[in-house]
């Protein structure tokens, strides 16, 4: 059987399955068996989380997020589903976490924790330590509509464009990440910030060096 013919089988029993689920239902447990099978592979950026219920060792959870992948423009949706306990403190607003998208449907996805060593997700601290560096001038910031529970700092999306003395040309990136009190002022329009990056591309791999930024190092 080629690949053709599996894809479009398992399109065609995700419709079916779609025929029982509301549009911001919870996936069934095979639904979602089959999201991670077969579901395109990406990323999505924690906007905001609200727990309705528990079940056990687990939490039925809605999250609003900012999904990335591959030849798709970035978009936002809202997902209906349960987690693991554990796992809701590391999908918090400003958090990236792994997904995988119905390839017919891009609304309909799974959120996972990545393990340890998932090379898909790049944590800010990895890239703050290994980054190279660019200078960074504020396009815009904007208060995203997340729950803060637990959370100190404001989360913000952040446009910038950077330039890096290896790069020949600026180029723009858009960051979802908590901003310290501290630094607020330092992200009006027109300001500059000192950021981290690891490759050029739409801010995937990019995480703002606040300390530097605020002169603490």
């Amino acid at each position: 059987m080629d690949m053709a013919s599996v894809n479009s089988g398992w399109l065609l029993r995700a419709r079916r399955s779609r025929m029982f689920e509301g549009r911001n239902g919870a996936l069934s447990d095979a639904a979602r068996r089959e999201l991670l099978l077969h579901g395109a592979a990406g990323t999505a950026t924690v906007l905001s989380v609200r727990q309705s219920s528990a079940h056990g060792t687990e939490s039925e959870c809605v999250f609003t997020v900012q999904v990335q992948l591959d030849g798709v423009r970035p978009y936002d949706t809202r997902v209906r589903q349960r987690v693991r306990a554990e796992d809701v403190d590391r999908m918090q607003p400003g958090d990236v976490v792994c997904c995988r998208a119905d390839p017919g449907d891009p609304d309909r996805l799974v959120l996972y924790v990545p393990d340890s060593g998932d090379a898909t997700t790049v944590s800010i601290s990895k890239i703050l330590a290994n980054g190279r560096r660019a200078d960074a001038t504020v396009l815009a910031a904007a208060p995203v509509a997340a729950d803060y529970a637990g959370r100190e700092d404001p989360v913000l999306r952040l446009d910038l464009e950077l330039r890096a003395w290896d790069e020949p040309k600026p180029w723009h990136v858009r960051l979802i990440q908590p901003v310290p009190l501290s630094a607020i002022g330092l992200v009006d329009l027109g300001q500059n910030l000192e950021v981290a990056f690891f490759t050029v591309d739409h801010g995937e791999t990019v995480a703002v060096d606040w300390a530097a930024s605020l002169g603490e190092e």
